[in-house]
């Protein structure tokens, strides 16, 4: 059990810095106009602010991935954020984001900002954290967001960097929201109640599947622009 938390952490972990990488960037342009010397006060108090609503919407999620079918369409989610995560960023992608003036107008554009951005972050995280004993869920969710905001504030340029050296770090993150993908839809609650609660290797069986569709429709779409754009 302690293992398959400790598995479970590390999921978080790697999905908040994986899909927290828009967050940083909207950090660093709400805050660009603040004087120095309260940038890293705006930083740290909008992220904190930014992730104790995050929280919230997780203690929610994870809650309402008991309700039937909803474990089945936040899998389908899931496998459309992987997927999207692996395709190349358009040439013409941009930011629209305001910068505040003072420390509150950037505080509340970063609190705002994220929330609207988190979608993905929170449905891979409650599907993550579905995996763990059902005592612990909420608090290895608070742990795993904890640890991977330092990496997000301030280690966000580490990481990317990290990325660019090494691509198969995202292939690698987009396999596993499809790995928690095959495993919310073999394990939601009209699944369970049809067909039985399915053993280890039918649920490591779909986890693996869902890893392989994520990264074959990714590396099949990318054929396909490639394609096009030689056209």
């Amino acid at each position: 059990m302690v293992t398959m938390n400790w598995a479970a952490v590390a999921q978080i972990i790697m999905i908040d810095i994986l899909l927290g990488g828009d967050n940083a960037v909207v950090i660093a342009l709400a805050c660009r106009n603040l004087p120095r010397q309260q940038r890293m006060k705006g930083i740290v108090w909008g992220t904190a602010g930014a992730i104790v609503l995050r929280v919230i919407l997780i203690v929610f999620a994870v809650a309402m991935l008991q309700v039937p079918f909803l474990k089945i369409v936040g899998g389908a989610l899931l496998f459309w954020i992987g997927v999207k995560l692996l395709l190349p960023e358009p040439e013409d992608g941009h930011h629209e984001v305001a910068a505040g003036t003072t420390l509150m107008a950037a505080v509340r554009t970063i609190i705002v900002a994220d929330l609207v951005m988190s979608v993905d972050n929170v449905i891979a995280i409650a599907g993550a954290a579905q995996q763990a004993d059902p005592d612990h869920q909420i608090g290895l969710v608070i742990f795993g967001l904890l640890v991977s905001i330092p990496i997000i504030v301030w280690g966000s340029q580490l990481v990317i960097g990290l990325i660019e050296r090494f691509p198969l770090v995202v292939w690698g993150g987009g396999a596993l929201l499809g790995w928690i993908a095959g495993h919310m839809m073999v394990t939601d609650v009209w699944v369970v109640r049809t067909f039985g609660r399915p053993g280890e290797i039918v649920e490591y069986g779909a986890a693996l599947a869902g890893a392989l569709i994520v990264v074959i429709a990714a590396k099949a779409l990318i054929a396909r622009t490639s394609a096009t754009s030689a056209s």
